[in-house]
């Protein structure tokens, strides 16, 4: 069964027993899921095995490696799905002694093939006994990778480990607290668990399954079982089972709050796994509930979206129908509008005409232009109704929240809806006849750039922000358009700024990484950051004021950026940089995706992601730096990136020859 029964999770989150040897798998899945647990951890062979010495074939025949009684065996797939095969803890590929290396490496080789056969989901293996020097044992299993097509295998680590001379013991002083002055993250004779797995995956690039760990670094990758042991839940010394806390820390924090898994040592006869199991639940359920939001978001965690090209590209219905979902959105620019008409152009209240009621300013019968309310209502336009620009108009949601703006501010509206898409002026023609704001509002099938307008605009509003704010051209198409304004005029939005962070992501790079080419690791991609840790804060990099009173307007930028770490901040491996944006709409409404400041509900805008073509390894409280341009040309705009700390990397996407946006 699923533990606990949580449906808000997108992964599932199931609880496994670790057995003994046995020869009946069938009894033993059954007696162990009469305890709640949907799977076993069992030995492939027993304590006792040992692969045959090498021989001289007699006849051209050897003797199997394995037999009958010493082995695990199944014989129906219907099993293989709840049994996890745990490879001997005996077997040392790196040891220095050349007949037990041998052994080793022959015993791992069998137990891997034996498992295969078998059709197992998954192999538990061993910790290495020197995780710093392990190239052997990681050499046998990306051997035994390239010829598995669906098996998992799932490697050890202790979050703490012994460190090769160190003095490391279970009676050491427990590990200083992060931050302290001078202090490290780990114990002194200690190795952090996930920096022994990082010595293991630098041996090669197939092996994508880290243990699992408590340390915020360990987040971005992908969580096998976490391990807790019964002997732990002991020590506790509480009425009820409980673990210790290193391992409650274990079990609860996997990638961003996920719990993948869980594995309990068998405590021994007079110890019923019931209570355990029933605890798991309970720290489980304990997991903060997912919000409607991110259940809405699951299917897109850690899918990568190159960034679209609305200059070059005419959206689709349904691509405008998810944007026009986010409500929040919409209700920031109708309070901006309606802030803008409120300090700029709201009518003064008079003893003839006093405060017009908001229902009497849209009237469509009664033109806004020559009636005394009209005329009230427009005050500080002269006399004339406030011109308000929509550009980018898409299927209306602007224009709609900017007459319910108006509506509020007690303001008559002239509304222009430029829009090039002709397919989506179809559906601004249906809301203005659904609404009754023909008269009101006039559409424009026209590309922004060379429109000419009848008459200067008061108000110009916009909806042109990609994920990194300017990644989808609004300056270039803003620069264009604020020829449109009056002289004081007010551009919505009137600013924004790009943010970006160092990121750990092993998912995401091994998804680019995929692709086999050049173009790609050269791409940035929008994406729902999910098994992503940030190394460091992030930073401001580029921002764009509007109306832009440069001349000559240049939107070219370069910026380089020093993400300074805390100095007890472990060792990570930094797959690229994500980007946010803040964008100022009005005053003091704020738009925005940087996880500081993030608009509440608001889900318009994923993440961008730059990826670095290899990973680099970052030393504990190393800095990382950045090097970043926005290139413009006379037909595209694109970013180039390099690194520059802790060492100097390649320039990506030199000339945009892997990625641009067309103008």
């Amino acid at each position: 069964m699923v533990l606990g029964k949580r449906t808000d999770y997108g992964d599932a989150k199931f609880a496994g027993a670790q057995v003994p040897f046995t020869e009946n798998v069938p009894a033993t899945v059954d007696a162990y899921g009469l305890c709640g647990f949907d799977f076993v951890v069992a030995p492939l062979v027993r304590d006792t095995w040992r692969p045959p010495a090498p021989a001289v074939p007699e006849n051209g025949a050897l003797p199997s490696p394995l037999n009958r009684d010493d082995c695990l065996y199944i014989n129906s797939s219907q099993w293989a799905n709840q049994v996890v095969g745990h490879v001997s803890g005996w077997i040392q590929p790196d040891s220095p002694d050349p007949a037990v290396r041998q052994q080793g490496v022959s015993a791992l080789r069998h137990q891997l093939g034996w498992a295969a056969h078998l059709g197992l989901q998954a192999v538990l293996l061993p910790a290495p006994v020197d995780a710093t020097a392990c190239h052997n044992y990681a050499q046998v299993l990306y051997q035994a990778l390239q010829g598995l097509t669906h098996m998992a295998l799932w490697l050890t680590v202790p979050l703490l480990m012994p460190a090769p001379g160190g003095q490391g013991t279970q009676g050491a002083a427990a590990p200083a607290a992060p931050g302290a002055d001078g202090a490290s993250p780990v114990a002194p004779g200690f190795l952090d668990g996930w920096e022994a797995w990082h010595q293991v995956v630098l041996t090669g690039e197939a092996l994508h399954t880290p243990p699992p760990s408590a340390t915020p670094q360990a987040a971005p990758f992908p969580a096998a079982p976490a391990g807790a042991a019964a002997a732990a839940a002991a020590a506790a010394k509480k009425p009820a089972p409980a673990l210790a806390p290193g391992a409650s820390a274990a079990t609860a924090l996997g990638p961003n709050g996920e719990v993948l898994g869980f594995t309990v040592t068998d405590p021994g006869e007079s110890h019923p796994l019931r209570p355990y199991w029933e605890y798991l639940c309970f720290v489980f359920r304990r997991l903060e509930v997912v919000s409607e939001q991110e259940r809405q978001e699951a299917s897109y965690r850690d899918y990568l979206q190159v960034p679209l090209q609305p200059l070059q590209d005419n959206l689709e219905s349904q691509t405008y129908e998810t944007f026009e979902k986010d409500t929040q959105k919409y209700t920031l620019y109708e309070e901006a509008v309606y802030r803008a008409l409120r300090d700029r152009h709201a009518p003064k209240p008079s003893a003839a005409s006093g405060n017009l009621p908001a229902s009497s300013i849209l009237d469509a019968d009664d033109p806004p232009s020559t009636s005394g309310r009209g005329a009230a209502a427009a005050g500080g336009t002269g006399g004339r109704p406030v011109v308000l620009m929509v550009v980018g108009a898409g299927r209306g949601p602007l224009v709609r929240a900017s007459m319910k703006a108006a509506a509020r501010a007690g303001v008559v509206l002239r509304v222009y809806a430029v829009e090039k898409n002709p397919n989506a002026i179809v559906h601004i023609q249906n809301m203005l006849r659904t609404e009754g704001w023909e008269r009101h509002v006039s559409i424009v099938s026209a590309d922004m750039r060379h429109w000419q307008a009848p008459e200067p605009a008061d108000i110009l509003v916009s909806e042109l922000l990609g994920s990194f704010g300017d990644n989808e051209l609004s300056p270039e198409c803003l620069d264009g358009a604020q020829r449109f304004l009056a002289p004081g005029g007010i551009s919505i939005p009137s600013s924004y700024t790009s943010f970006l962070a160092p990121a750990t992501s092993h998912k995401l790079h091994h998804d680019v990484r995929s692709y086999k080419d050049l173009e790609h690791m050269e791409t940035p991609y929008v994406v729902r950051l999910h098994r992503h840790y940030l190394l460091s804060p992030t930073q401001p990099l580029f921002t764009f004021t509007h109306p832009n009173t440069d001349q000559p307007i240049d939107n070219s930028r370069y910026a380089t950026l020093t993400f300074a770490r805390d100095p007890a901040a472990g060792s990570a491996v930094l797959h690229g940089f994500a980007g946010y944006f803040e964008c100022t709409l009005y005053g003091d409404v704020l738009l925005s995706i940087h996880p500081p400041s993030h608009s509440d509900n608001m889900f318009s805008w994923f993440p961008i992601f730059f990826p670095l073509r290899e990973p680099v390894h970052v030393p504990a409280g190393g800095s990382v730096g950045l090097a970043m341009w926005r290139c413009c040309a006379a037909h595209k705009v694109w970013y180039e990136w390099a690194l520059t700390a802790p060492s100097s990397g390649p320039i990506h996407n030199v000339g945009g020859r892997s990625y641009w946006v067309g103008l």
